[in-house]
């Protein structure tokens, strides 16, 4: 399975490109090539930022398209989502619906961890009332590059406990720049509750487009 990954945070260091990535090959032994928009060091964090990276969005997935089964648009606000399915052939997954979509099977109260006090449409409109989040928790986190600080590490440990402690029976991480730092695992292990990272739940998704698609035509 090849598998376009694009990146909505800008960056030249390949380490910090591919680690969505090696995220997914390692999960689901995807061939992954990862590409980042242009012009967004800091990624998506409010809306300016969306409605800027969405055109740059489809504009790459159409370049990418031509080399790859599916596209994943690694970003919990999904920029451009609709536009870019219309624009390609192949099956499109927003981290962020993907992410919400996984934590909704899971019962009781969702704990959202994120930037700020700042939650993605795709992620807020689909948990509704289910959704739990602590205002000002993560406060000084209000770009997703700040995860790949030590502070932003930290606050997000301090968030996550919080989550639970509030009630929170499964958390879903609200930001890809969580998944580039491997923070799903460490949470799992600390707090013993599921907890959702946004890029493999896209890959789970890809894995169920793919599996239907190959049962319609048999």
């Amino acid at each position: 399975m090849r598998v376009g990954l694009i990146r909505v945070m800008t960056t030249s260091d390949r380490r910090l490109l591919n680690a969505h990535g090696k995220l997914l090959q390692e999960a689901f032994g995807f061939t992954v090539t990862s590409r980042c928009i242009p012009d967004q060091p800091s990624g998506v964090y409010d809306q300016a930022s969306l409605e800027s990276a969405a055109p740059k969005v489809v504009h790459l997935a159409r370049e990418m398209a031509g080399d790859a089964d599916a596209l994943i648009i690694s970003c919990a606000s999904d920029p451009g989502l609709a536009a870019t399915r219309a624009a390609v052939d192949i099956p499109v997954i927003g981290a962020g619906s993907a992410a919400a979509a996984a934590a909704l099977t899971f019962g009781g109260r969702i704990g959202v961890l994120g930037l700020g006090s700042h939650v993605p449409g795709p992620i807020a409109e689909s948990l509704g009332e289910r959704m739990l989040l602590i205002d000002g928790a993560l406060g000084q986190v209000e770009t997703p590059d700040a995860f790949l600080m030590p502070a932003g590490i930290f606050e997000a440990l301090a968030a996550a406990h919080m989550l639970v402690d509030a009630g929170a029976d499964v958390i879903v991480q609200a930001s890809t720049g969580l998944s580039s730092i491997g923070m799903a695992g460490v949470l799992r292990r600390r707090l013993g509750v599921p907890v959702i990272d946004a890029v493999t739940a896209a890959g789970s998704m890809i894995v169920s487009a793919v599996v239907s698609r190959e049962l319609q035509q048999v």
